[in-house]
């Protein structure tokens, strides 16, 4: 059986004194935080060597017996223990190079969060907090399966939300057999959002961040104009991170809508692994930014897995664009702003379609298809491979004969 992970996350509606008590935890697990990296650090200027999970966990022990730190028993025990486990695994990721060196926390920059590794449950509409209680959530869906974690935060707007990590079993067997004809090839644009293969219309973008700009410039204007550290300067806080919350949850509902009749509609995607670091650095950066691509192949991944659906990522070197569907030649030259252009063979092509066409053809050559299907014919009848690459393997084949 493979173990997977699936993710609820749910709004709050704590009280007052709730929220107290949440922000007070949230201070505890900061202050544990920093109160172990000053240790690891002391530890290492006087010995050259550093301390282990084990070490630190034995030690904080002894700092809740402190009578300046006894607040600490008021707290609950595992949260303080998975500060120090954070904290380990901030130093393992430095050591193997990938994330900076730990830094302390500041009360004024860092978001109020925690993490409960246990003993989180959830019950008509409540979750249960241990030193804290039931408090109210918004409840979308129900939750099948074994809670196993609970990250608390709140956001920029000072709401509370809760992010549960639920684990499920599925038979650990191979995907079913795909469908050729249910099989569909998505070239990933800005013009374009997606193109698919079996000519349904393109799906444009719908630039929130685009549309939603002119009232980001008059909330950061606003906010501008305010007094650091007076009200009327938190009020504006508050009301630019609406606006930015607004953008946020438009793209996430519109991206989780579409990737879901992706995966419902049909047995196998294919996509393209694309460079969007790359893409982020030019002068189409917000552009690349505002259509979240990498969001976008993020859900298809997981979605597929879920529904035990076939997902073909194809190599960003594959000339999706260049290569023509008819003879197998490449255009060199084409550019980006051609958008139909025609090839020596006399085909013309649409350029977006003629690459989630090739994108396709050169992805089922990885999904196993249903029986009575040929695993290297595509929904067309054609070879799966570029013609001048079959040539060139024939002619490979006479010089070897």
């Amino acid at each position: 059986m493979a173990v997977y992970r699936k993710v609820y996350r749910f709004r709050m509606e704590p009280t007052q004194a709730q929220g107290d008590a949440l922000l007070r935890m949230a201070g505890a697990r900061r202050f544990v935080w920093n109160w172990g990296l000053k240790r690891r650090k002391e530890a290492y200027a006087a010995t050259g060597k550093g301390l282990t999970y084990c070490q630190q966990a034995a030690e904080l022990t002894a700092l809740k017996k402190q009578p300046e730190t006894a607040w600490l028993k008021d707290v609950d025990a595992q949260l303080l223990q998975q500060a120090l486990r954070d904290l380990d695994r901030a130093y393992q990721a430095f050591f193997s190079k990938r994330a900076r060196f730990p830094r302390f926390k500041s009360k004024k920059r860092d978001e109020p969060r925690f993490r409960i590794p246990q003993r989180v449950r959830v019950e008509e509409s409540k979750v249960y907090i241990p030193k804290v209680g039931w408090v109210r959530i918004r409840q979308s869906q129900p939750i099948d399966w074994r809670i196993k974690g609970a990250t608390f935060k709140q956001d920029a707007e000072g709401q509370w939300y809760v992010t549960l990590t639920a684990e499920f079993e599925v038979p650990d067997v191979p995907l079913p057999p795909a469908n050729p004809e249910r099989v569909v090839g998505i070239d990933l644009g800005l013009s374009h959002f997606a193109v698919l293969s079996d000519g349904s219309p393109p799906i444009d973008p719908p630039r929130f961040y685009r549309k939603g700009l002119a009232k980001l410039r008059r909330a950061q204007r606003a906010l501008s104009r305010k007094q650091k550290g007076s009200k009327n300067h938190e009020k504006a806080r508050k009301q630019l991170a609406r606006v930015h919350a607004r953008i946020r949850n438009q793209r996430q509902d519109w991206l989780h809508k579409l990737t879901t009749a992706l995966v419902r509609q049909y047995d196998g995607l294919c996509i393209e692994d694309l460079n969007l670091k790359g893409m982020a650095r030019t002068k189409l950066s917000r552009s690349v930014q505002d259509a979240a691509l990498g969001e976008f192949r993020r859900q298809l991944e997981y979605k597929a897995l879920w529904h035990r659906k076939h997902l073909a990522v194809i190599d960003r070197y594959f000339p999706s664009s260049k290569l023509c569907r008819e003879c197998g030649s490449i255009n060199p030259t084409l550019s980006l702003s051609e958008r139909v252009w025609t090839c020596g063979c006399g085909a013309v092509h649409d350029r977006d379609l003629n690459a989630a066409r090739n994108i396709r053809a050169e992805g089922i050559r990885t999904i196993p298809v249903a029986v009575g299907h040929t695993e290297t014919l595509n929904a067309w009848g054609e070879g799966v491979r570029p013609a001048h690459s079959r040539q060139s393997s024939l002619n490979q084949e006479s010089h070897a004969l």
